[in-house]
């Protein structure tokens, strides 16, 4: 094969890899001259027939010819690289003249903000705030707030228990109200004072959350309460209705706002009472809303938090921080507190 040959080889092999319009199109053609049974692949097997003297000289220009091809080869493949990587830069082109996305602004949930408002409300009258753990033990969330071993919200339809037990063998369960950290707070008060002629009025409350096996439009297994306690040696039911009257009215920030307490039953109160609210105007004019228990802490309550309910006497009351968001913002369903849909959400920011 002459000179001329050669040229000719390497001009038809850049025109297939500049015909090519795909990488694998462009791989047959490369197969076609460089592959195992390609033209120069083929030219170079047959030196071995020629004389040595011979066998330099041609392989020479065969070589070159191969390096031209390569290079062809090459070229292509970059240019190629280049024509994807700037079709790919097209598509995927920003207009910086355009105005950014701005990140969407936070803020708190309507719960969190119903429970800060009531901590503010009761702090400005002297109440503490207490907080513990959502894993109880069966001493601390029945026992000592005086329910009996039959109570039906010991079964396990009311209530979720943990498969362990603490130091001293008890059953441990996720806590069904917040009135243990009632008597954890009274127990350290109690302590504290102990041996003194006097002690400060107990005042305290413990929001949180708490569980129980129950779920549709009005109730969550997960939800919030908030405990409230005062024990004083002279503190009447009277306190109580006062206290919680005053605390409604700022809540809902309104005068005309009337209260009815209920006879009822609670173990750990005597007497008990459901607290109703009824609005003199607006969607819920005229109506009787439940909204907390209450009553006087049981003696045996007061016993157990380490007094002696001769000397000690008081109040304890319940309210759900959900319950009071859900009329404070018209809410009609407490499953759209925990939802996490941004679109509610966002309405309270």
């Amino acid at each position: 094969m002459t000179m001329d040959d050669l040229d000719q080889l390497v001009a038809r092999a850049q025109q297939d890899f500049a015909a090519a319009p795909t990488p694998a199109e462009l791989e047959n053609a490369k197969a076609r001259f460089l592959g195992k049974t390609g033209r120069v692949t083929e030219l170079l097997k047959a030196l071995a027939a020629l004389p040595v003297d011979e066998k330099k000289s041609r392989g020479a220009l065969i070589n070159r010819a191969k390096e031209r091809v390569e290079a062809a080869l090459h070229e292509r493949r970059q240019a190629m690289a280049r024509a994807e990587l700037d079709a790919q830069l097209r598509a995927e082109a920003l207009d910086v003249t355009l105005p950014g996305r701005r990140c969407g602004e936070g803020g708190l949930h309507p719960v969190s903000m119903t429970i800060a408002r009531i901590e503010a409300i009761f702090a400005s009258i002297g109440f503490d705030v207490a907080d513990g753990p959502e894993i109880e033990t069966d001493w601390m969330n029945f026992t000592a707030l005086n329910s009996p071993q039959n109570h039906p919200a010991r079964s396990m339809q009311d209530t979720f228990y943990v498969d362990l037990k603490d130091d001293e063998g008890r059953w441990l369960n996720l806590r069904t109200h917040t009135s243990p950290m009632q008597v954890r707070y009274a127990r350290a008060h109690a302590a504290r004072y102990a041996g003194q002629p006097s002690m400060p009025d107990i005042r305290v409350i413990a929001p949180g959350r708490t569980y129980r096996v129950d779920s549709d439009a009005t109730h969550s297994p997960m939800f919030h309460q908030c405990e409230g306690l005062w024990i004083g040696e002279n503190v009447s039911f009277k306190d109580l209705k006062a206290v919680f009257t005053d605390f409604c009215r700022q809540f809902f920030e309104s005068d005309d706002l009337e209260l009815r307490f209920r006879p009822s039953f609670f173990p750990f109160t005597e007497p008990s009472a459901e607290i109703d609210i009824a609005f003199a105007s607006g969607p819920l004019k005229g109506r009787w809303l439940e909204v907390a228990g209450s009553g006087q802490v049981h003696p045996n309550v007061v016993r157990n938090f380490g007094l002696d309910p001769e000397r000690h006497i008081g109040f304890a009351f319940g309210m759900g921080p959900d319950r009071l968001a859900m009329l404070r913002y018209g809410i009609d369903d407490l499953r759209l507190f925990f939802d996490g849909d941004l679109r509610f959400l966002s309405q309270f920011r």
